[in-house]
């Protein structure tokens, strides 16, 4: 008798990811750094993409970050991550920030990122990932989504 696999969905896969902008993280204007913002992306996107695949995942690529508003020193940043779409070994992840300022009240989304991730086997070596199945109208949308992008990907190699 086979043992039957579990559904795999989106909402299982989100990781979501609180930080304090700290003095170290900033800039000479008071501002977050992009990288130590693209660090915290790339973060947890992974542990989307692992807790989704149940294997160690790689970053493949990243897509085009756009900063929409600065996030400044002293604000939260919350990062939300979760699977948009599996190819073979490859899959989409997005990852939504917002940063918010306690003190003021304010909340402001102020970057999107798509990234591709890879799980590995044992040895290494790109695995297969079983699909995920999208639920909500939403994840639906990124579900189609994220095959254009996979196709735009594609052609500029």
């Amino acid at each position: 008798m086979e043992l039957q696999k579990p559904n795999k969905f989106v909402k299982n896969s989100i990781i979501t990811m609180t930080e304090l902008v700290l003095p170290n993280h900033t800039n000479q204007l008071g501002n977050l750094l992009g990288g130590q913002l693209m660090h915290w992306i790339d973060i947890c996107a992974a542990l989307a993409s692992s807790k989704h695949a149940q294997k160690i995942c790689v970053t493949a690529s990243v897509d085009r970050i756009d900063f929409h508003h600065p996030i400044r020193l002293g604000d939260v940043v919350t990062l939300h991550a979760s699977v948009n779409r599996v190819f073979n070994t490859s899959m989409e992840v997005g990852v939504k920030v917002f940063a918010e300022n306690h003190t003021k009240g304010i909340r402001k989304h102020t970057n999107s990122a798509y990234l591709t991730f890879v799980g590995l086997d044992e040895n290494r070596k790109p695995a297969k990932t079983e699909e995920i199945i999208p639920q909500s109208e939403d994840e639906i949308r990124r579900y189609k989504k994220a095959l254009q992008r996979r196709d735009e990907r594609l052609k500029s190699l």
